[in-house]
C-alpha cells in the first residue's frame, strides 16, 4: 500500500451523504442589546434559505445545489452539497418577531433584539 487513500475509503466521504451543517458563531452585544448569529453559507442562493423562529428555537434551512458542468468528470469531490438545517436554541429574553437578517459574501447575519 502506498499510503494514499482513495476518496471512497475516507469515512467522511463514504456512505450516504445527507447534505451539510453550516458553521455558526453566536454572540451577544450590549449596544444594541441583541443576539447575533453568523452562519457560513457560501455558494448558496439567498432565495434558497429559510429562517424560522418558533418558541426558543431559530431554524435556518435551505439547499446548496451541486453545479453540473457539461462533460465534467470529477477527479475529487470534497465540497458538501444538498439540504441543510441548523437549529440554534435562543434564550427566553429575545424578541424573535423583530429579528433581521442580511446575506453578504456567503455569510448570513441574523440579529435578534433582546427584550
Amino acid at each position: 500500500m502506498t499510503g494514499r487513500r482513495e476518496l471512497w475509503e475516507v469515512t467522511r466521504f463514504s456512505g450516504r451523504r445527507r447534505g451539510f451543517e453550516p458553521q455558526c458563531d453566536c454572540y451577544r452585544t450590549d449596544e444594541p442589546p441583541a443576539l447575533h448569529l453568523l452562519l457560513e453559507l457560501p455558494g448558496i442562493d439567498p432565495g434558497a434559505v429559510r429562517i424560522v423562529a418558533f418558541g426558543t428555537t431559530l431554524v435556518v434551512s435551505g439547499v446548496r445545489e451541486r453545479p453540473h458542468p457539461a462533460g465534467a468528470r470529477y477527479q475529487q469531490v470534497e465540497i458538501e452539497y444538498g439540504p441543510f438545517e441548523r437549529r440554534v436554541e435562543l434564550a427566553d429574553d429575545v424578541d424573535a418577531e423583530q429579528a433581521t437578517a442580511t446575506y453578504e459574501a456567503g455569510m448570513l447575519r441574523v440579529e435578534v433584539p433582546l427584550r
